[in-house]
């Protein structure tokens, strides 16, 4: 069988489409052709769809597939950078990739969850008995703890123009117009900073921890036995720093989690079941609508046939809604996670597949970290209540973001 028996969404081109339905547009034309991929066209490129559990373990298949050139241009411009990590394939990839893993041992994420918990007793202690923005909180407070982390200095005054930086990457990655030229001059702007703060600590006129990821990347050598080039360690810093401020998203999530689901919240007596809500959380709502890939060479799947170079997304938030994985995908069920056999593929809010070998992010564990203090800080630390507001989000943005961005008020410190 050849692609042409592939379903196949009619039509010219389909990018208006994805824009209005957003994170439901995959699904959408699963459920319309009766199938986990269909070919479709956007942005006048041939793309095949994919959803499921079956289907993203062949899209983390690194012989099928490669992530050079598979993200556009626009979104290496602001999310991604060029020259990072998410670029690479194979032994340059394994390589890379294991100077994210390094960092990811239980001191480096216990300094994490020490510089959550300190900021965030810092920032809520200016503003007991008003009113907060969750969102606009977590930013600054993963702003800090994420330069603290890395090594990377900063003052006071700073925290608010590198907040700012690093929310426009993530944020308005996607964006047109001035908001994503603002996200290319906030990448470009950190990136410039970052590469002569490199360059200082090369010519030693900065002293950096040698513990720290600073340290780390500024000294790490690539493949060929040399040091990254100034920009490439700029990059790879930001895909430390972007992603850490990023969980933001899922903090307003988690609070809105705590306001919509009491009864829940009531029940989170152990550390299990803490972990049980947070996994239920980047289950529930929405983060990275998709993952791109290219195919490496031709090769045939169930009698369709993937031809070299065409594009493939895999619908995250889809399959983390398969009604074919999960019972009830669309209620909020910790408890689902006492079960969950912890597979590679059924579970993928950022991203499927193995850590070591794949291109799962390396960041996952920090985030669970970084959510486990937060909501042990909401839930067991301070006091407040939810206002009137508006906590409804829209699927067609990214990242959807409740409207009210998640108010408290009359917040105290226990």
């Amino acid at each position: 069988m050849t692609d042409t028996h592939m379903p196949r969404d009619k039509g010219l081109d389909h990018t208006l489409q994805l824009l209005h339905e957003g994170y439901h547009y995959v699904m959408n034309r699963s459920d319309k052709f009766d199938s986990r991929l269909f070919e479709t066209k956007l942005l006048g490129e041939k793309v095949i769809c994919m959803v499921g559990q079956e289907e993203a373990a062949l899209f983390y298949d690194n012989a099928k597939f490669s992530r050079k050139d598979a993200s556009p241009s626009r979104i290496q411009k602001t999310l991604f950078g060029e020259g990072g990590v998410q670029g690479l394939d194979g032994q340059e990839h394994h390589h890379r990739k294991e100077m994210f893993m390094s960092l990811m041992s239980q001191d480096g994420l216990a300094r994490m969850a020490s510089f959550i918990q300190e900021e965030w007793e810092q920032e809520m202690d200016q503003y007991q008995d008003e009113k907060v923005i969750i969102y606009s909180l977590a930013k600054r407070v993963l702003t800090r703890a994420a330069l603290r982390w890395t090594g990377v200095p900063y003052q006071e005054d700073q925290i608010e123009t590198w907040s700012d930086h690093l929310g426009d990457m993530f944020e308005d990655a996607g964006a047109v117009g001035l908001k994503h030229w603002q996200a290319r001059r906030s990448r470009n702007k950190a990136e410039d900073w970052i590469k002569e703060l490199v360059g200082k600590v090369r010519e030693k006129e900065i002293e950096v921890g040698e513990d720290s990821p600073l340290y780390h990347f500024v000294w790490h050598r690539d493949w060929n036995g040399e040091l990254l080039d100034k920009s490439i360690v700029a990059v790879e810093l930001l895909n430390l720093l972007r992603p850490i401020v990023a969980i933001a998203v899922y903090i307003d999530f988690l609070a809105l989690a705590i306001h919509d689901y009491p009864e829940a919240v009531r029940q989170l007596e152990t550390e299990q079941e803490r972990e049980h809500f947070i996994q239920e959380v980047r289950r529930f709502y929405p983060f990275f609508p998709v993952a791109p890939a290219r195919v490496k060479m031709d090769f045939e799947w169930e009698g369709y046939r993937f031809k070299e170079g065409t594009l493939v997304l895999l619908d995250l938030y889809g399959t983390n809604h398969d009604p074919a994985i999960w019972d009830h995908p669309d209620t909020f069920q910790p408890e689902r996670f006492k079960e969950w056999s912890g597979s590679p593929f059924d579970f993928i809010p950022q991203g499927g597949g193995e850590f070591d070998i794949g291109h799962r992010c390396a960041g996952e564990w920090l985030t669970l970290e970084v959510l486990k203090v937060t909501l042990d800080f909401f839930v067991n630390q301070i006091t407040y209540t939810f206002p009137e507001q508006d906590l409804t989000y829209k699927m067609n943005d990214i990242p959807p973001l409740p409207k009210s961005r998640v108010v408290m008020e009359q917040v105290h410190m226990k």
